[in-house]
């Protein structure tokens, strides 16, 4: 797991602070952090970095994470949890990153030091080809400048960290992301995406629906933490086509306006 998962977690403590209160993630008697949290929970108001104080427990941390349970190689999805767009709030010198690029985000890459990363690959060859008709539209294409797989001829953003890129991504006007951690920034900072589930793990249980357009190619979400079959057929199941027409359908529908977080320093 990533930060995608303490992303998710800004999101369960969304408003606390406005209560009086701050959430604290772990068993209800210590405070249990993983190493992506303080990327992803900097700043922020609504969470404790200590007990003390007006809390309230949240039991979500690495190995209780509500959305799933181990199983028999795989992860067993809980259907009945559907997550809240995630905070950043970013300082003066990440917002320096926020600037308005008219443009598409694409980043091929997931995170390939994990077992499940092969079950989560769309392909570099599809999104270059959604890249290359992009950029035959008019449209600008960029890419992080991190992970193995590379755009040909498309503008890099370099960023230092994650909560960077976060910031980045909040002044392009469509991303189109694996599922993972940039997906669950583009919820927080407000930045409408096509997102590559595939087979792994179900829209239903970590997507954004009112925001995004998710692609999984199978009704069935299997969760296994090898390579599998499934997963392959699922993701060569989703249209290049339809990925590109829809990543036109919300660049034309998105408003050429600032989404920026707050500064909080």
């Amino acid at each position: 797991m990533g930060i995608g998962d303490e992303i998710m977690a800004t999101g369960m403590a969304r408003g606390a602070a406005a209560r009086g209160v701050r959430i604290a993630f772990g068993d209800g008697h210590r405070i249990i952090r993983g190493p992506w949290c303080e990327q992803a929970f900097r700043n922020n108001p609504n969470i404790a970095p200590a007990l003390g104080g007006a809390i309230e427990w949240i039991k979500y941390y690495k190995g209780h994470r509500i959305y799933n349970r181990a199983g028999a190689g795989r992860w067993i999805w809980n259907y009945d949890f559907s997550p809240t767009p995630g905070e950043f709030y970013f300082d003066q010198a990440e917002l320096a990153f926020a600037i308005e690029r008219p443009g598409i985000l694409i980043e091929p890459n997931v995170p390939w030091q994990k077992s499940v990363a092969v079950n989560k690959d769309w392909g570099l060859a599809r999104y270059q080809i959604i890249a290359d008709w992009l950029r035959a539209y008019g449209i600008p294409v960029y890419q992080f400048s991190h992970g193995r797989d590379r755009l040909a001829d498309v503008e890099i953003i370099k960023v230092a960290n994650f909560r960077q890129a976060a910031a980045a991504l909040s002044g392009i006007r469509v991303a189109i992301v694996p599922e993972g951690g940039l997906h669950h920034a583009a919820a927080a900072v407000g930045t409408p995406a096509a997102v590559i589930f595939g087979g792994f793990i179900p829209p239903a249980v970590t997507g954004y629906p009112m925001m995004h357009a998710n692609f999984a190619g199978t009704d069935e979400a299997c969760g296994k933490w090898s390579r599998c079959d499934h997963c392959q057929r699922a993701l060569n199941q989703i249209n290049v086509e339809r990925v590109y027409g829809v990543a036109i359908e919300l660049f034309n529908q998105s408003a050429a306006t600032s989404r920026r977080a707050q500064a909080v320093r």
